[in-house]
C-alpha cells in the first residue's frame, strides 16, 4: 500500500520502519528533518511537507503528540487535508481527545486507531492497536495494523470510541504508576527494600505492565523518557474532558491529575511519566 507517515518521534520512527519492513510503499514527514532522512536509508522518501506526503496516498498515517499538532498537519497550510486523494483515509496514531476524533471523521474517510505500548514495543512490532470506524476501512487498513502491532482490537463503528479506550487504558496506567509511588514510599519508610515488594507483586499480578514499571521506579530509571510525563498529564486532562462528556465522574483521575501537576510544578515534564511516583516520595519527606 502507498503510504504517507506524518510524525517520526519515538514511537512513529518505530511504526514507519515496521511498514517498510512489511513491504509499503512510505513517505515520511517530520518537522525535525533529520528524523525523516534517517529513514531514506530504509526505503523510505522524505516529503517537504505533510501535503507532500499525503498526496497520492491511499492511506496517510499521523502520529503526532496532541491535538493542536495533529490540526495543524491536517488543516494548516501545507496540510493533508488539501491534499489527500479522493478514497484516502486518514488513520490517526495519536492520542488525541474524542471531540477531535469526532471533527475529523465528519470530514473525510478517516479512522482512529491509538495504540498501547512503549518505544521497544513500536521497534519489535508488539504494540497492541485500537481501531474504530466504518468495518470496511478498517479491512482496508488492517494490513498496515498487523504491520506495526501484535494485536487489533475493534473498539467500535464510530472513531471516537477507540480514542476513549486508549484514554481510558492511559488512566488505568498512570493509577498503577501513582499506586506503585504510594506504595514505595511507604516501604521505604519502613525500610523495605522495594525490589522485594515488587518480586512479591510480581507473583501476585504476573503482569509485564507491572513488571516493567515496578522495575523502572524501583531503580528510579526516569530518563531518557519513553513517554514523557508532560504528556501523561495532557492524556489524564482529556480522559476526563471524556468522562465529563460522558456524565461519568473520575474522582480517582482528578487526583493523578493533580499528581502530574505537581511532578511538572518540579521539573518533571520531561522525564518518563514513571516519575510520577517522585511525587509521592516528595510528600513522605523521602
Amino acid at each position: 500500500m502507498k503510504i504517507g507517515f506524518i510524525g517520526l518521534g519515538n514511537m512513529g520512527a518505530n511504526m514507519a520502519r515496521n511498514l517498510l519492513r512489511a513491504g509499503h510503499e512510505v513517505t515520511v514527514y517530520n518537522r525535525t528533518r533529520e528524523k525523516a532522512d534517517a529513514l531514506a536509508s530504509e526505503g523510505a522518501r522524505v516529503a517537504a511537507s505533510p501535503a507532500d506526503a499525503a498526496r497520492g496516498a491511499e492511506a496517510v498515517l499521523t502520529m503526532l503528540a496532541n491535538d493542536a499538532a495533529v490540526r495543524a498537519v491536517f488543516y494548516g497550510e501545507n496540510g493533508i487535508a488539501a491534499a489527500m486523494a479522493s478514497g484516502a483515509v486518514h488513520i490517526s496514531h495519536s492520542t488525541i481527545s474524542t471531540a477531535l476524533a469526532r471533527e475529523l471523521a465528519a470530514g473525510h474517510a478517516y479512522l482512529s486507531a491509538p495504540v498501547f505500548g512503549r518505544p521497544e514495543a513500536a521497534a519489535a512490532g508488539k504494540l497492541i492497536v485500537v481501531a474504530a470506524g466504518s468495518e470496511d476501512l478498517i479491512g482496508r487498513c488492517r494490513p498496515l495494523f498487523e504491520a506495526v502491532g501484535r494485536q487489533t482490537v475493534i473498539a467500535g463503528a464510530e472513531p471516537w470510541q477507540a480514542n476513549a479506550v486508549k484514554l481510558c487504558g492511559n488512566f488505568m496506567l498512570a493509577s498503577l504508576l501513582e499506586a506503585f509511588g504510594e506504595a514505595y514510599s511507604v516501604l521505604r519508610k519502613a525500610g523495605v527494600d522495594p525490589h522485594i515488594f515488587l518480586d512479591t507483586m510480581n507473583g501476585l499480578f504476573a503482569s509485564p505492565v507491572y513488571a516493567n514499571y515496578g522495575k523502572m521506579i524501583a531503580d528510579e530509571h526516569f530518563e531518557p523518557a519513553g513517554f514523557a510525563l508532560a504528556l501523561g498529564l495532557k492524556d489524564i486532562r482529556l480522559a476526563l474532558a471524556t468522562a465529563d462528556e460522558c456524565a461519568t465522574p473520575m474522582p480517582l483521575a482528578s487526583l493523578i491529575r493533580d499528581q502530574f501537576l505537581s511532578a511538572v510544578a518540579n521539573g518533571q515534564g520531561a522525564m518518563d511519566w514513571s516519575s510520577l511516583a517522585r511525587v509521592a516520595a516528595r510528600n513522605a519527606g523521602l
